[in-house]
């Protein structure tokens, strides 16, 4: 039973309903076809974080998207 965790920022945005969908069929396909899984059994999470929640290197992803718009 495959679970696929898709974590994205909502730094410009959240996705559309259409463009989730699009993920969680395209994630479920990929598993199918790469690992032979069932697509019924799959399970697709998508997580939105705010930049805050998110870090790289020590930072925050807020802190390093203000720093590359200076």
């Amino acid at each position: 039973m495959p679970y696929v965790n898709i974590k994205i920022t909502r730094e410009h945005g959240v996705p559309t309903q259409a463009q989730k969908e699009q993920l969680i069929e395209g994630a479920t396909r990929l598993v199918s076809e790469v690992l032979g899984k069932n697509p019924a059994t799959t399970f697709v999470i998508i997580e939105e974080l705010e930049t805050d929640n998110w870090g790289i290197g020590g930072r925050s992803v807020t802190h390093i998207r203000q720093e590359n718009t200076k």
